[in-house]
């Protein structure tokens, strides 16, 4: 990636030299071209929220007299940046790195917002840092076009101030918003939100979840997870239980109130998401107390081999806003290694997605446990003993 400050060389986390996704795109590099014209001063407190892999970041720290602060709800994106910073030899530069759930900076002199994909994620991380802006705050959101809507104008513009677009360069745009300390209070920040489940989904029904912003479908049981509870095995017997890429915890949540002797592992890469469902589980299981685990990482990475009884997946088909079946790839291969000789791993999918012939390729068989108009749920088990395809598989 060429920058003003040098040329830099990026990667994603986990790096997969067969992944032809970059760690950078052009709203990236329109950012730093548009500081480094501008004369943006950067040697205040600066602030990056939603870096995606750091590539902000990390050109903002070879800047002289820059120490940015990025913010982020993605542990594989933190990754990422203290990688990209080390190589850069920027890591002891003293760029901060805070989560989504962390206290924000008291003051900000330059705030840069990488727009996600998520208008609600937007709209908590500037309710967040409002509080932190003055007169003087200089304030520039990135996104490509097909990212920047007249909604994410309006969300800058009622908890910031005066919003204005640049012109689209290779297909990225520029967001200039200026702090208003005069301007009417936007009101409260409206995340975390709560909503209680239909009646028609087993041990949850009617039952509250509490998410975060930003967390997929945060305002409404999503049709995929829905099915998936209509169909889960009963957990009992399972001593550990894991909900991989947990979300806000609803499928976690669901098996805790079948099997109360289980130990549930929450695991998801989003910060918001693992806050989402410790309140979720808090909600609906306070007498379980000790029972579950939270933990935000790269899915069941660090999980010791053959410990695990049960595994339930809702694995994500995206990567902000490319279409990938990376990371769905990704947890099987984790679940494969993380269960018991006749652990099983449940899985709710696309049915376009073929999910049936990853699995049967890795574990060596694949049962459909539940079909309908889009989605399946399908089931495979941990074998005592396996072939040397099911060794290849989890080697590719």
């Amino acid at each position: 990636m060429s920058t003003p400050w040098g040329e830099l060389h990026l990667t994603r986390y986990p790096a997969d030299p067969r992944d032809p996704l970059r760690a950078w795109d052009a709203a990236d590099s329109y950012l730093l071209k548009h500081l480094a014209e501008s004369g943006t001063e950067l040697s205040g407190a600066v602030v990056v929220a939603g870096d995606r892999w750091g590539a902000i970041g990390t050109a903002l720290s070879l800047a002289e007299g820059c120490a940015p602060t990025l913010i982020s709800d993605s542990y594989l994106g933190q990754r990422a940046a203290e990688e990209n910073l080390a190589r850069a030899g920027a890591d002891g530069a003293g760029v901060r790195l805070l989560t989504t759930q962390d206290t924000p900076p008291e003051r900000v002199d330059v705030l840069l917002v990488r727009v996600p994909k998520s208008l609600a994620l937007l709209e908590d991380q500037l309710h967040r840092l409002r509080p932190a802006l003055h007169e003087g705050t200089v304030v520039v959101g990135t996104g490509m076009v097909k990212e920047i809507h007249t909604s994410t104008l309006d969300l800058f513009e009622r908890i910031i101030g005066p919003t204005r677009t640049s012109l689209a360069e290779k297909k990225a745009r520029l967001v200039f918003s200026t702090p208003d300390p005069a301007a009417p209070s936007p009101g409260p920040d409206p995340w975390p939100h709560s909503y209680q489940l239909p009646d028609d989904i087993g041990v949850m029904a009617g039952r509250t979840v509490v998410n975060h912003a930003g967390v997929f479908c945060a305002e409404r049981l999503d049709i995929g997870t829905r099915f998936f509870l209509q169909h889960l095995p009963r957990a009992t017997g399972a001593a550990r239980v894991v909900d991989l890429g947990c979300g806000n915890g609803v499928v976690g949540t669901s098996a805790a109130l079948t099997a109360p002797d289980a130990e549930i592992l929450f695991t998801d890469e989003s910060h918001q998401a693992v806050a989402s469902a410790e309140a979720t589980y808090a909600r609906n299981c306070a007498d379980r107390p000790g029972k579950a685990v939270f933990r935000v990482g790269d899915g069941l990475a660090g999980v010791p081999g053959a410990s695990v009884d049960l595994v339930l997946n809702n694995p994500p088909f995206h990567s902000h806003q490319a279409t990938t079946d990376a990371t769905a790839w990704r947890m099987f291969r984790q679940a494969h290694a993380a269960l018991r000789p006749g652990g099983e791993l449940w899985v709710v999918g696309n049915r376009h997605l073929g999910y049936h012939l990853k699995l049967r390729r890795l574990f060596g068989n694949s049962e459909l446990v539940a079909s309908g108009p889009k989605f399946v749920v399908l089931k495979a088990v941990r074998r005592e003993r396996e072939g040397a395809r099911a060794r290849g598989a989890r080697r590719g």
